[in-house]
């Protein structure tokens, strides 16, 4: 997980900054004299803006952070005003959470947008927020969002390519048969289990659960899929839990080592987000029991509770997504690998361009979205591979494709740093080389390609080649490889050619 490679660093980066964004915010509004529970909530904000908003460019990521309070506002007021009228906020509720996952349609910015208005919802309950606190939290969201955009836009901009949607490109249907609609009515009653069977378990954490059930939905976009992330959900509340029986429960809320301590936790939630949701949710867990415990209420108890409402809302999902119009896996891993491949051979073009002598050429930003599509193929993936999946066939040809996908994702990224080096030459067998694995990709993503259709690759070289050509020599072996797991019959053995 930590050693998860980081093109460019920018995992690292991304984690460092929102650190500091969040820190700011957090000390903002502490200047300004609002209470703890307004410096809690900024620090949310602050986190969020910018955790979601992953626009195409930084143009929209500023259009999109401005627009966070439109969303968050209205919220934050219906949340704190229903909040003694136990049947009605509960409604209200779920009407957001409907409107929240429905607004991933809109793509990156509905995606922020919503998870940005369920969150406001979320912390007035996590809070316990009273209409009397509602300007006081407007000025922390207000003051947090100012932060991180200062931080984000100004002190530390970061180019970055767009990670992938929420649902994967290109999958068909409208009404009932889009993904995003389907997801919206599962979200709905797997809130609702969770909140029904959450407030039996507690009339004051029953948030927790209809919480697990909400991020568990985000960016998953199969049945398989869901039912992996809860999983690892859960496996990542009771490694947060049981680090924060050693941790949180004997600080006791000491504010100095405390505010230290959630610091670590931001940057570990960013650092191991894309490789591992278990590892995030660790951070995650542990910070939720740091705050309690500035908020004085932390107990063994307490985190007990916290893994039995996880559980609650893990299994909401689970019986959602198999009774309530579930999505097959196959259509989503086939967009994903797609577009991977798609990032390969733009990885690989723009490399070309660059040793070429053009010095507008990048192949890095091109390599770290390679490096984004492949964590969500293995997230499409996962359940086929996972330990007790049934299917050996399936399981045996995802194992293959990732290892093969893995091997492109190398030969890319040592590509990428041969064209950085000035000093590297433009061999006349680039361009040809290029070209084939061009023809490769264009083999792999043709609607009606068969092995059959895909040349085989030239012999690699006895001898050591111009570093550029070897990776390219390599990129082509392992596309080429690829055309049996992804163009034979899925269920049928898998035949590997020598």
């Amino acid at each position: 997980m930590f050693v998860a490679p980081d093109p460019g660093r920018l995992r690292l980066r991304n984690s460092a900054r929102a650190v500091i964004g969040v820190g700011a915010a957090v000390a903002l509004a502490e200047l300004c004299g609002l209470s703890l529970t307004a410096s809690i909530t900024g620090g949310l904000a602050a986190l969020l803006a910018l955790f979601t908003v992953v626009d195409a460019n930084v143009r929209a990521q500023r259009v999109t952070t401005a627009l966070l309070p439109v969303a968050g506002f209205p919220v934050l007021a219906l949340a704190t005003t229903l909040h003694g009228v136990p049947l009605v906020r509960d409604a209200a509720f779920l009407a957001v959470v409907f409107a929240g996952v429905y607004a991933r349609r809109g793509g990156p910015r509905g995606h922020a947008l919503g998870i940005f208005g369920f969150m406001m919802f979320f912390v007035t309950q996590f809070l316990h927020a009273v209409p009397g606190q509602l300007p006081e939290l407007y000025a922390a969201v207000g003051l947090a969002l100012l932060a991180a955009g200062a931080v984000r836009f100004v002190l530390w901009p970061i180019e970055r390519r767009t990670p992938p949607a929420p649902a994967p490109p290109g999958l068909p249907g409208t009404g009932l048969a889009r993904p995003t609609t389907r997801q919206a009515f599962q979200a709905t009653a797997a809130c609702a289990f969770a909140l029904a069977i959450g407030q039996a378990l507690s009339e004051d954490r029953w948030y927790w659960a209809v919480g697990t059930a909400w991020w568990i939905f985000v960016n998953t976009a199969s049945r398989g899929e869901t039912l992996v992330r809860g999983f690892r959900r859960v496996l990542g509340t009771v490694l947060g839990i049981a680090a924060g029986l050693l941790i949180a429960v004997p600080l006791h809320g000491a504010p100095a080592p405390t505010a230290a301590l959630v610091a670590v936790c931001v940057f570990g939630i960013f650092y191991t987000a894309a490789p591992s949701y278990s590892w995030m949710m660790f951070f995650v867990t542990v910070m939720a029991g740091l705050l309690y415990g500035l908020l004085g209420v932390l107990h063994p108890g307490l985190l007990l509770l916290r893994f039995q409402e996880t559980a609650v809302g893990a299994l909401g999902v689970a019986l959602a997504v198999v009774i309530i119009l579930p999505v097959t896996t196959h259509a989503a891993n086939d967009a994903w690998i797609q577009r991977a491949l798609h990032c390969v051979r733009a990885s690989t073009a723009a490399a070309l361009d660059r040793l070429a002598g053009n010095p507008a050429a990048d192949p890095a930003p091109h390599a770290a979205e390679l490096e984004l599509l492949l964590g969500r193929v293995r997230m499409a993936l996962a359940p086929l591979v996972h330990p007790l999946s049934p299917l050996r066939a399936r399981k045996a040809r995802a194992r293959q494709v990732l290892a093969l996908l893995d091997e492109c994702a190398r030969e890319v990224r040592g590509l990428v740093a041969v064209a950085a080096d000035p000093q590297a030459s433009h061999d006349a067998r680039l361009a040809a080389a290029c070209w084939r694995v061009e023809a490769a990709v264009e083999a792999l993503t043709a609607p009606d390609s068969t092995p059959e259709l895909i040349a085989p690759p030239r012999p690699r070289p006895a001898a050591p080649a111009e570093p550029a050509l070897a990776h390219l020599h390599g990129l082509e072996h392992a596309l080429v490889a690829l055309a049996a797991p992804l163009r034979t019959d899925p269920r049928a053995p898998l035949v590997i050619s020598a």
